[in-house]
């Protein structure tokens, strides 16, 4: 039976299972109390073991590749026309909610399930990708488990560090990876159709508007930041004000720097979320600071001036304080338009669903930024209570999740890659 005649709250099951499997993820933790989960951990392991018989069961052969990527696969009719991917990631940030990023891995294996128990394949086959490492909270840099897949992957980034001394190469290793063997498990794109990911909103467009879905149009650019503004450390109380070279106050001023020139930019956004001051006492004059820079906007070259005018404001605030600045590019990815043949199909998908398409930007970062170095990308936003995203308030209802299941389970019919 086609999906568009079962009949009305067939997906609700799903959406339900949907739910539960969230909560059940959202338990395994690397902290009591509170939801982290990093790449190549015990809890993401766990998370792996547990998701794998969800993709099982709905009928994928699944594998794990060296930097801990979940993949599920469904196979087509025999057709041979190529492959669809679906996924999103199971990392989370520190002190996490339960659906950003899961979400997304839940209601492909949802959607597929809904094929296994139609008996139906398609003339394409599915992988549902689970993403080892999005977010960069264990060694700073995001989107591993998307570079390793595309093939972008920077073996530099073997010798990182985390908190306690242990390389991303000995990480992979302990989970029972190769290092050495990461350019293997680079996707065929010949063979790749495109990339659709289901995402929480992270902002607050379609609570506003009394939407459970919408279609993304783009993802932003981003550059990210370390800044070191270095002067000079002193006692408090015997330099005198006039005399000191405090690299904090430079900081400070370069921060509400950032702030001004976001403020000044439509649809700019820019964030300083770390900082650390040395020596660190209450009686020194700050003699270093490093900081973090986060600054996005849906233009690249809009982003690209913005930048400009940001380290000509910290050599001006540097000059005038005699304090020294060193920038260094942590990461930087261009902004990311979504396919017009596969939003098209999405927003198709929703109106069959029964509700109006709202097409909105992303101005978070995901996995389809480096999947689009593979192939076409696609993304469905759900509505997220509050806008809340990357807090453990984090909360979606199961009617959006049905919603969103509707709306995959009728594009996954809908594209027809075949004529393309």
């Amino acid at each position: 039976m086609a999906h568009d005649e079962r009949p009305g709250g067939w997906a609700a099951v799903y959406a339900q299972a949907v739910m539960e499997r969230a909560d059940a993820l959202g338990a395994i933790s690397e902290e009591p109390d509170l939801l982290t989960r990093r790449v190549a951990t015990p809890a993401m392991k766990q998370a792996n073991s547990i998701v794998e018989e969800w993709m099982r069961s709905a009928g994928m052969s699944v594998r794990q590749d060296n930097i801990g990527n979940l993949i599920g696969r469904y196979e087509d009719m025999g057709a041979g026309v190529g492959t669809l991917v679906l996924g999103s990631h199971l990392d989370s940030v520190r002190d996490a909610g339960k659906y950003d990023g899961p979400l997304g891995v839940l209601v492909a294996i949802a959607s597929v399930q809904a094929l296994h128990d139609a008996n139906k394949r398609l003339p394409y086959a599915i992988e549902v990708a689970a993403f080892a490492d999005e977010e960069g909270l264990r060694y700073h840099t995001s989107y591993l488990g998307s570079r390793v897949f595309a093939g972008s992957f920077d073996p530099g980034y073997l010798d990182l560090t985390d908190a306690d001394g242990i390389s991303l190469k000995e990480a992979i290793r302990e989970f029972g990876g190769d290092p050495d063997a990461l350019h293997k498990d680079r996707r065929d794109p010949t063979d790749l159709l495109g990339y659709c990911e289901v995402h929480i909103e992270q902002g607050p467009v379609l609570e506003a508007e009394d939407l459970p879905v919408g279609v993304v149009s783009a993802i932003a650019a981003q550059n990210r930041f370390n800044l070191t503004f270095s002067g000079m450390a002193g006692h408090a109380g015997t330099v005198p004000m006039h005399l000191r070279h405090d690299a904090l106050s430079a900081a400070a001023e370069f921060v509400l720097a950032v702030e001004e020139v976001a403020k000044a930019e439509t649809g700019a956004v820019g964030t300083v979320g770390q900082m650390a001051v040395q020596p660190g006492a209450s009686n020194v004059i700050p003699g270093s600071v490093t900081h973090s820079l986060d600054v996005r906007h849906q233009d690249n070259a809009t982003l690209e001036a913005m930048v400009k005018a940001l380290r000509e404001r910290a050599e001006q605030i540097s000059a005038s304080r005699g304090v020294a600045i060193d920038w260094e590019l942590m990461q930087s990815n261009n902004s990311v338009p979504c396919s017009p043949d596969l939003s098209r199909k999405l927003a198709e998908a929703v109106e069959l669903t029964g509700y109006p398409v709202r097409y909105l930007p992303s101005g978070a970062g995901h996995d389809g930024v480096i999947m689009s170095q593979l192939t076409q990308v696609a993304m469905l936003f759900v509505r997220c209570k509050g806008g809340i995203s990357h807090n453990p308030a984090e909360s979606v209802t199961v009617e959006d999740v049905e919603a969103a299941i509707e709306v995959v389970t009728r594009f996954l019919d809908l594209v027809n890659f075949s004529n393309n």
